[in-house]
């Protein structure tokens, strides 16, 4: 036997420079990944007594959504575009924009596709405040919408006008201008 054969043989330097690379790699899109949601995390809101966020209001459907409804707002003094702030801040804090872009589809439909589909539907606010709220599956192909049960029922409205309020091109076609 030979007083070398013991010895392994040595493994080639590229493999050791590929694995410091690669971990080098992960760690620079966690750090990325990281900064990124640092610098665009909203601080949650404190809920109010009564279970609502306080500076939600109480929905009003757009005219798109409920098109015998009377004008928006005029009984109470909250405008749509109140409601419609109120909305745009709920999907904001939540983490609806992990799939849905504005235009852009990523996981999910981008919004202005939802509101295309929906834009026509005499229930439509109720039926998205629904699906916010329970989920879905299969709507939009293969795609999962995990329920969001901590919503209120009225958070989930106010999104779902959110939602419905923006605008749309003809065709169905999403709007490049909010």
């Amino acid at each position: 036997m030979h007083p070398d054969d013991d010895i392994p043989p040595p493994r080639p330097r590229w493999l050791g420079w590929a694995l410091i690379a690669f971990g080098l790699l992960i760690t620079l899109g966690m750090l990325n990944l990281g900064v990124r949601m640092v610098l665009t995390a909203k601080p949650p809101q404190a809920e109010a007594p009564g279970g609502a966020a306080p500076g939600a209001v109480a929905p009003q459907p757009p005219a798109s959504a409920n098109p015998t409804a009377p004008a928006a707002g005029t009984s109470e003094g909250v405008g749509p575009q109140t409601t419609s702030l109120a909305g745009r801040a709920l999907v904001e804090s939540s983490d609806c924009l992990r799939c849905h872009g504005m235009d852009r589809r990523y996981v999910g439909p981008s919004f202005r596709q939802i509101a295309a589909r929906y834009q026509d539907r005499p229930d439509a606010a109720a039926y998205l405040a629904r699906k916010i709220r329970e989920g879905s599956v299969g709507e939009w192909g293969r795609t999962v919408m995990p329920r969001h049960p901590q919503v209120t029922e009225v958070q989930a409205q106010a999104m779902a006008l959110w939602v419905l309020g923006l605008p749309v091109a003809e065709g169905g076609k999403s709007a490049s201008a909010q």
